[in-house]
């Protein structure tokens, strides 16, 4: 006998074979705890496998429950009920997918068992994917009364904003059954998400079951998952308050309360559930990231927090204070209002972190998220060089927590994004994502969505990359209404969706016309936009792989022909082996430095971004004699990749103390004495050149200084110190 079997025996709780895994589980519903715990502990005394494994699982010993699942299924291997049961468990804990894997073992005993229907489309549910919807729905198929399916899919048409289709599903599930208390919750939710007050389908919840604090903290997640963190959160602790030892809420209370910035509290919440067994891995990676916390560097200022790695914090304050800022002071402008409190800044040199902050959140671009006043995103050394803009990203960020503030969080997600895609390009043409591959061959198939309905591109997508797509789409909305009717049609609309307006009412009072009709101009217009690059890319496709052969022959001539022949057939397109490159490779074979320099003026303009090509062109352009186009080139991989790149900020430090940009110059010098430079003593000796010119003579004369201490026979540095000296005279 285990020591907690002993332990439960001391009690005087044994097995008493009438109590089954059903009514043990219905104590619980009733909000009877006590009773449910003995009668779990009764289960776990029983002599079957199954039933201590069901008991094990109420009591909240996870790893003996999984075992005892593992000794039941394999005592019963054609028993689908078993293998569910073990599913839920694992779902329960967090693991979807080995959870799913049971599912489908299910299946193959019993292909039309409704319970494991269920659990795939709750497993989905988890990832946010399409098949959830659907798998819920042959589950219900296979069994038209089965309640759980009913509440999911209330729970799923809620996450997508779609409040009537939610009322619908909870209502059947009422139908259904009176105790139905999950579809009640969905009701109440519905009423607080429209300030009305839910405390008469709350009532109906409590009745039932007096401690049923799973309302509140679905409530809670369906805020949370709509962006209305700081309601969610209120939503959590009611949770709590009602059963304190409801350890999954108060796991959710911790994330949540860390996505707001509140981490002492966050760890309280967190260390907790840990000690009480709730061990899984959204719980266990959190804490891991906040223990991390120690080797960030918080720097403050009167507007902003900004959090970096001390590894290369003194590197990227120098570009992220001033770029913070920049973005507060013309959002500021821009959206007619100042924020109420500072912007607090996260940046994560290992992806993983960042992914822990953004787990469980639906249609990211995996790039950077908002909590309301938090912005988490990747350090530009979290990813490939070239393959990150994050400058364009901290904009996209900064826009989102002017619109969700804004609005009170109450805007529908294709607007925010769209507004946010439409502000990186809105700073500088060549920010933002260009149209990918898989956006033309959405264009070619005619997938873009209704705008009343893409918000589900975001949170539900039904193809691999129509997140990818509704970003481009929801982008290109705002484009063309800004372009039509002005910027401030777009705050109108911002405004009129914080006051609760639905997609289509907003666009029908502000841009005079149903949701139909807009579809029909803007799809028209999007065509016109986008018809060459669609209709020639499969050609473009072939050609430019033919292009690559004839670059690997090094048959120039023919390379410059073809090229130019299928350049602007796919304009947008700057990844690697773009036509531009193997152009302007092609010229510079033939010596011809100006054309090839006019060939990657166009890539950097178009938004290309690979460090190695954009530095070929700056010294192209240097070598052309035109110091200022290098200088602003090389400022492009500031705003791209400043990280591990000494050569890159000595480079531009040269190039702007040249063209008279003493201020600029300082800075790139100071980038590399923060990239620990091979050769200290040159890099002090430029920083003291450039703060010398700016007659900031103390810091200059400290840098000279430094740069003797490194190499004390190092003579431009010796007769720069004779000549501050003589000027002291």
């Amino acid at each position: 006998m285990s020591r907690r079997l002993l332990w439960a025996a001391v009690l005087g709780w044994g097995w008493a074979a009438a109590e089954t895994p059903d009514e043990c589980r219905a104590l619980g519903r009733r909000g009877q705890l006590a009773d449910a715990r003995r009668c779990f502990t009764s289960l776990a005394f029983s002599p079957a496998p199954y039933h201590r494994a069901e008991g094990y699982w109420g009591l909240g010993w996870y790893q003996d429950a999984n075992e005892q699942f593992k000794a039941a299924v394999a005592a019963a291997p054609k028993n689908a009920h078993y293998r569910v049961r073990w599913g839920r468990l694992f779902l329960d804990r967090s693991q979807p997918a080995d959870a799913a894997k049971l599912f489908q073992e299910a299946l193959a005993i019993d292909e039309k068992h409704a319970p494991a229907l269920l659990g795939l489309a709750l497993a989905a549910s988890e990832s946010f994917e399409e098949k959830a919807i659907e798998m819920a729905r042959k589950a219900l198929e296979a069994d038209p009364k089965l309640v759980e399916a009913r509440e999911l899919l209330a729970r799923l048409a809620l996450e997508e904003g779609n409040q009537a289709t939610a009322i619908e599903e909870a209502d059947e599930a009422l139908k259904l059954s009176g105790e139905a208390l999950d579809a009640m919750a969905v009701r109440a939710t519905v009423d607080w998400m429209n300030d009305r007050d839910g405390a008469g389908w709350m009532d109906r919840v409590l009745k039932r079951n007096p401690v049923y604090g799973e309302a509140y903290a679905i409530a809670g997640r369906l805020f949370v998952l709509n962006r209305r963190y700081e309601e969610g959160i209120r939503l959590y602790r009611k949770a709590l308050e009602l059963n304190p030892e409801l350890w999954p809420a108060r796991a959710e209370l911790g994330i949540n309360l860390m996505r707001l910035g509140e981490e002492t509290e966050a760890r309280r919440h967190l260390e907790q559930c840990y000690e009480n067994g709730q061990r899984d891995n959204p719980t266990v990676n959190t804490l891991r990231l906040l223990d991390s916390y120690k080797n960030f560097q918080r720097l403050e200022s009167p507007r902003t927090v900004l959090k970096l790695h001390k590894s290369e914090a003194e590197l990227l304050k120098l570009y992220m204070e001033p770029e913070l800022e920049r973005a507060l002071r013309t959002f500021e402008k821009k959206y007619q209002f100042r924020l109420d409190r500072p912007v607090q800044l996260e940046v994560y040199p290992d992806h993983e972190d960042f992914a822990v902050r953004t787990m469980g959140m639906p249609g990211l671009g995996a790039l950077g998220v908002t909590f309301g006043y938090v912005v988490a995103m990747d350090s530009p050394s979290g990813r490939k060089p070239g393959h990150f803009h994050w400058a364009s990203t901290l904009w996209h960020e900064l826009s989102h927590v002017f619109v969700l503030t804004a609005t009170r969080h109450r805007v529908p997600r294709w607007f925010t994004e769209g507004l946010a895609v439409h502000e990186e390009t809105a700073v500088s043409p060549d920010w933002g994502d260009r149209m990918s591959p898989e956006v033309i061959r959405a264009l070619k198939d005619k997938k873009l969505l209704p705008v009343a309905q893409l918000d589900r591109g975001f949170i539900r997508p039904s193809y691999p990359a129509q997140v990818v797509v509704s970003y481009y789409q929801a982008g290109k909305i705002c484009d063309y209404i800004n372009a039509r009717w002005g910027f401030q049609k777009l705050l109108d609309m911002m405004h009129a969706f914080g006051a609760r307006g639905t997609t289509p009412d907003v666009i029908e009072k502000h841009l005079g016309m149903k949701p139909e009709e807009f579809d029909k101009q803007f799809f028209a217009a999007i065509e016109k936009e986008t018809a060459g690059t669609v209709h020639g890319y499969p050609e473009w496709s072939k050609r430019v792989r033919g292009l690559a052969e004839l670059a690997r022959e090094k048959n120039h001539d023919e390379v410059i022909r073809e090229g130019l022949a299928i350049r602007d057939m796919y304009a947008e397109y700057v990844e690697a082996a773009s036509v531009y490159e193997f152009l302007a490779e092609a010229y510079l074979e033939k010596d011809d430095k100006a054309r090839a320099a006019t060939e990657l003026e166009r890539y950097a303009r178009i938004g290309g971004r690979s460090p190695a090509t954009l530095k070929k062109l700056a010294g192209l352009q240097s070598d052309l004699g035109n110091k200022q186009a290098a200088a602003a080139t090389l400022e492009r991989l500031n705003y791209i990749y400043p990280v591990k790149d000494e050569e890159l900020h000595r480079r531009l430090g040269d190039l702007r103390l040249d063209t008279g940009d003493q201020a600029g110059a300082v800075r790139e010098y100071q980038a590399v004495l923060a990239s620990k430079p091979l050769d200290p003593a040159a890099s002090h000796y430029n920083l003291a050149r450039a703060l010398w010119s700016t007659r900031r003579a103390a810091e200059a004369e400290e840098q000279v200084l430094l740069a003797l201490e490194a190499a004390p026979g190092f003579r431009p540095a010796q007769k720069l110190l004779l000549e501050m000296n003589s000027l002291k005279k």
